[in-house]
This record gives structure tokens, sequence and C-alpha cells, in this order.
């Protein structure tokens, strides 16, 4: 897997440029979605005797009338490749619906040759399911594909997986507008969150021939007869949507594994509320019924990324750094998510810092990381595992061990960024804002040029104080006093931090909040497998076929000459490093100073944070030999810089290990000849429930 490198070109801004370039996705096969027997038995009772007729309220206002736009329908889906995304900024009216603020100063803009207006009235919704379906999609004919007309503000909350393609009007998902003749994307709706939510936002406002043209573009996907039944359907403000099934290296690989072949089906607690027998369900996208409310935006929700938009649109003095910080199970990677994906409908990139060691975004738990974000994320974190532009590996779930050492590999990620881009940049952050943890959030307003701090709080309550330029200029950081402005010099002289900022508070009411998911795939170390077993989904081969198992792979051969071994979380006599990292997780790291040998393995005394390039499995160590047997996605020219394997405190899934095919004997690396009723034997349980005496209020 090749490092990313932003291009700029030159000539042009960075900032709110023209995004118009189309993107494409390489075709993929069919897979169908099996469902067991025992839940279409359950269901479809459960739907005959509450079985109802769906409403579809239609549009009484016509579209205004401007001039036509030529249309490019893809005929092929193409390899995927970062690009800037081609969608309309007019799109913004639907994705924030009824927000005053967002339309001030403007009645018209022009986008793309097409003057809009920005006034948009808020129409309820309807979910399509039930009877709907059926009326309103039709099978493919020839491959294993489903067409799907929706009229405007029309939603298909569904579980699945698939790839999406809006061959006519607008569709929007996660905050992500895509028009017609864009590039597909590919939608994952697993059973570990929240269900995605696909809304038809209609056309632009201008009178087109909606019958002829839709019939036009049907004919390419549809039989005369399935063609007639939805030309019926189709209006000035519908939208058409293509619906190919997603079958790609990281979903067969996880499906290889027993506990995770149901992750992209419903979990128990919404079977009930599957819409079966629908053309859809072929594909792998199950529907679900309007009793399952999907992805809820509250209205501060909706205010705070209005403010956000608006303020990266203005005339903002360098780039807006929006800072999100709130309790644990609060969703603020939700919100990130949406508001990058919304940042996105206006700019090609978006930058982002990652501060949460728990729940990552782009990298395996334990990592640190500043990435540039070119495509929407239109599915949990373990989907769109990438390579970052830089990143520090910090071994561990949780910084409280380090403070230090958190903050400073924080530091060094910004001081890489170049200072002269002005695109957005999201600072995402852990759910420790107690004690210690509140006071690295203050260190890091201070230390960064933060023009923005989101927070988010469920309930009637906050949960905790709010970061406000008055609360700051008296709090105590960990690093940082009351009087301190910024305690980071070299950012005074080229990059001073605002006197000021703006806070948000956010509302948040998405499902789940404010409580640890109990069910299958929801715990948050289950979160941290997935994303694990998607960054090694990367070692699969990208043609369909059986998956590999990871012993069956070919291992890189690394002389233990060649690199140094060291352990970050805690300390390891040098006689007992080759059994602490052998067949575990490592960090493929890169010192400044040049490893030396004198004929045997390095050892490293005391492990150092350093830049990370990404991660590897340590399958075997051959003594006699000196040599290290490695497995990795990275690419070959970036491995040439690796001088270093760090070994953390993130462990590889037990699956990993446990589910190895074609083993009659005992499994290498598992055993059962263990006794956990030995002092010490087991994990060691760490009680958080006590204050700190300097953190109780003295009375």
């Amino acid at each position: 897997m090749k490092v990313n490198k932003n291009i700029q070109v030159k000539g042009k801004p960075q900032k709110w440029k023209d995004v118009r370039s189309k993107r494409c996705r390489s075709s993929v096969k069919s897979s169908d979605l099996n469902s067991s027997a025992v839940m279409v038995k359950m269901v479809k009772e459960h739907q005959a005797s509450t079985k109802k007729k769906p409403s579809v309220k239609r549009l009484k206002n016509k579209p205004k009338t401007v001039h036509e736009k030529k249309k490019n329908f893809p005929s092929g889906f193409k390899k995927h490749e970062f690009q800037a995304n081609g969608c309309s900024t007019s799109a913004l009216d639907d994705e924030i619906e009824d927000l005053p603020d967002f339309t001030e100063g403007s009645e018209s803009i022009h986008i793309n040759g097409m003057e809009t207006s920005e006034e948009s009235e808020e129409v309820p919704g309807s979910r399509l399911e039930g009877e709907a379906l059926h009326h309103c999609a039709q099978r493919g004919i020839l491959q294993n594909r489903a067409v799907l007309v929706m009229q405007k503000n029309q939603t298909l909350c569904f579980r699945g997986k698939c790839i999406v393609t809006c061959l006519y009007g607008r569709v929007e998902v996660m905050g992500f507008t895509i028009d017609e003749g864009q590039k597909s994307y590919p939608l994952f709706s697993p059973a570990s969150h929240c269900p995605l939510t696909l809304r038809a936002l209609g056309h632009t406002d201008y009178i087109r021939d909606d019958r002829t043209e839709a019939s036009n573009i049907l004919e390419d996907y549809l039989s005369a007869a399935s063609r007639k039944k939805l030309v019926k359907k189709v209006t000035p403000t519908s939208s058409i949507i293509l619906l190919d099934p997603l079958d790609t290296p990281l979903t067969r690989f996880l499906s290889s594994f027993t506990h995770l072949s149901e992750l992209f089906s419903p979990p128990v607690s919404e079977l009930m509320s599957t819409v079966l027998d629908t053309p859809l369900n072929g594909l792998g996208v199950i529907p679900l019924a309007s009793n399952i409310e999907g992805l809820k935006i509250s209205r501060s929700c909706r205010d705070a990324l209005s403010t956000v938009i608006n303020a990266c649109k203005g005339d903002i003095d360098g780039c807006a750094v929006i800072l999100v910080y709130g309790v644990k199970n609060v969703g603020k990677s939700t919100f990130i998510r949406i508001l990058i994906n919304t940042l996105l409908n206006h700019t090609s990139n978006v930058d982002y810092l990652e501060g949460d060691l728990g729940q990552t975004e782009f990298t395996p738990p334990g990592c640190l990381c500043l990435s540039t974000v070119k495509e929407p994320l239109l599915g949990p974190p373990f989907t769109h595992q990438v390579t970052p532009d830089h990143m520090v590996y910090y071994g561990q779930s949780s910084c409280e061990t380090d403070l230090d050492g958190y903050l400073e590999s924080l530091k060094s990620l910004w001081r890489r960024r170049p200072q002269s881009r002005e695109i957005p940049v999201i600072i995402n952050t852990m759910g420790w804002v107690k004690g210690f943890g509140f006071q690295l959030l203050v260190d890091l307003i201070r230390f960064l040029p933060v023009t923005h701090v989101v927070q988010l709080s469920h309930g009637v309550s906050t949960q905790c104080s709010s970061l406000t330029p008055d609360f700051l200029r008296t709090a105590q950081g960990y690093q940082t006093h009351p009087t301190t402005q910024t305690a980071l010099d070299e950012f005074t002289e080229s990059h001073c931090p605002p006197k000021t900022y703006t806070h948000l508070h956010v509302q948040s009411e998405f499902e789940g909040v404010a409580r640890q998911g109990t069910a299958t795939h929801q715990r948050s170390n289950e979160h941290r497998e997935l994303l694990l077993l998607g960054y090694l989904s990367q070692l699969q081969s990208d043609d369909p076929g059986p998956v590999r198992p990871l012993h069956t792979l070919t291992p890189y051969q690394v002389p233990n000459t060649a690199v140094a071994l060291g352990v970050i979380h805690c300390e390891v006599a040098p006689s007992h490093m080759f059994y602490a990292v052998n067949a575990s997780l490592v960090g493929l790291c890169c010192l400044a100073e040049k490893v030396t040998s004198k004929g045997g393995p390095v050892i490293l005394s005391q492990a150092t944070l350093c830049p990370c390039v990404g991660f590897g499995v340590l399958r075997g160590i051959d003594t006699a030999r000196g040599l290290y047997f490695l497995l990795t996605p990275v690419d070959p020219s970036v491995l040439r810089k690796v001088n270093c394997l760090l070994l953390g405190a993130i462990s590889l899934p037990s699956c990993i290990l446990t589910e190895q095919p074609g083993f009659e004997s005992e499994m290498p690396y598992v055993t059962a000849d263990y006794s956990f009723d030995l002092t010490g034997a087991g994990k060691i349980r760490v009680f958080k429930g006590l204050m700190r005496p300097s953190l109780m209020r003295v009375k």
C-alpha cells in the first residue's frame, strides 16, 4: 500500500475551489446476502400481522426554469482513486434543512454554471418500505443489480453493503451529496454501527423532460416491462439510483471468520423491522421499517454544521481548525464523519488530526496521525483504513501512562502539516474529559490555532465544563497555566493562535448515545478488533477468490541486524524479547539514528515514540539464521525506511490465531494448557472509580 501524497495544483487555491472532477469505481461481481431461514420466517409472520400501506407525500411546488445541464452517465466502473469531489454545492440546502444562518447574505449562488435559490422549504420525508419498494425498485436485466426511484425527501434506511450510483437527480448519505453523473460510492451499513440512510434530494431547479430522460437512462439497465413500471414513478423532483452488490477483499476477509459472518445482517433487535422479499435483498441490502429511526441529527447539530461551513466559506484568517470533544459514547466520531462529508461537498480535501487512541478513524488503535481526507466516509472506521500522511504509534488505547508523550506526539504531527495549507482541519479527541483528560483538552486548545470548539453532550447536563474562551483564561492545563497564551514558541512567529474562538454546543441525539453497546459487534473492544481486521484485510488479493489465511501468505525476511526491537508499554528483559514479539502486531517505525549491530539482534533498552509507516505481523523468528518473518501490506519502497519494530499493548484479534484452517493437530501460537486459577494468570483489572486526592474538593 502506497502512501498518498497531497498534490497541489499551481495557480489554483486549495480553499473552496470549484470541485468538478468525476469519480469512477471498478466493477464488482455479485454476492447475495444469505439470511437464515429462521429469521425469514419470524419476520414474515410479524409483517403479515402488521402490514400497512405506505404513504408517499408528493411535492406541490414545481421546479424553477433555467437552462439544461449536460449529463454524463458512467458506462462502467473504474479503479478507485482519490480525486476531488464533483458534487454541486447547491445540495447544501438539502443537507442542512431550514437554517436561517446558513442562507444569510445571498439569495442565490452560481454553482457549475447553474443559478440556484438558497431558500428551501422543509418537506417532511417518508420511509421507503413495504409495498412501496416493490413498486419503486426493479431488478436489472443481466447483472445482479437493482434500480430504485425515490421521490424528494424519501429515505431508505438499510443494513448491508452495496455500491450506489446516482443516475438521475441527487441523493445524500451521511452529509455527502451524490449527483447524477458522479462516480459510484461504496456504502457499508453493518450491525456494529447505526444503519445508514439514503435520502433523495431531487434535482436542481430547472425543467426537464423527466419521463423521456428517465426512460433513456433506464434502457441500459432494465427490461422494457420493468422500465415501463418505473418510468411511471418518475417526476421532475425524483432521483434514480443504481445499486450494485459490493464484494471487496475487506468483506470477504471479514466473512471468513465465523463470528463475523453475519456482520452486515440486521442485529437481533432489528429482525422484526426488516423488509424482506424486495428487489434489493439479493444485492446484500436489507431495508428497515420506519420504526428504526436510523441516523438522527439534532437541530443543534445542524446549527453547528451550518456555522462551521459558513466560517469556512467566509474570509477566515488562515484555515478553519475545528476541535471536537465530549464524553465517551456521545457521538463524536459520527459527528466528525458527517462534518467531513459535508465539507467534501465544497472542497477537494480535509485535514484530520487523530487524538483518540482507542477509537481511531483511519488506522489501527493506539495511533496518533495526521491524514488528508479526499473521499467521503460512508461507513464505519474499519471500512476506510488508509495510510495517513504522518503517524506515530503510541502503542496503547489510552494515554494515561504517558501524558507528556501524548501531547508531544500531537505537537510533532501538527508541525509536519504545511502552514500554507488553507483547507479545514478537524481534530478528534478522547472521551476522557475529567481530571487529567480535561487538562489535556485545555493544553490542545492553547497549543493549536483552534478557531472552533464543538462540545457534544447528552441529556440535561453537559457532563463536563464548557471550554469557552472565557473559561480557558483561568483553566489549568497539564503543561500550561492560565497565564500562558501559547506554550509553543515556534507557533508565535509564523502561525499565531487566535486570541479567541467560537464555542459550539451540540446536543447529541445519535442512536445509542450515552450508553455502551451491549449487542454483538457493538462493544468498544470489538470495534478495535474490527479496525485491526480491516487493516489486515489489505494483505488479501484484489482479485475475487477464496480468502487466504495469514499463515499461507509469503512473509518478508528481515535480518535481525537491520532493525531494532522495542516495547512501548512495559519493560521486557532482553532475554524474553523474542517471546514477547513473536506472533504479535508490531509498528513499523523509523528511528532518527542509524541502527548498528555487532552481529546479533538489536534490542532497545527504552523505546521512544517515533514516526510510523504502518503495521505488520511478526509471524516467526529464526534465531539460527538471524531472520524475522514479517507480514505487512506496506509497500516495499516504504519498508526500506523502516529500522525499528515496536511492540505495544495492541494485540492481534484472537480469531486470527484460533481460526486457522488446514491444521489437524495443535494450532501454532495457541495452547489450551493454561490455568487462569493461578494468581496473576488473568488480565489485570484496573479500577478507575477512585478519585485522585488532587481532584477532591476540600471543604
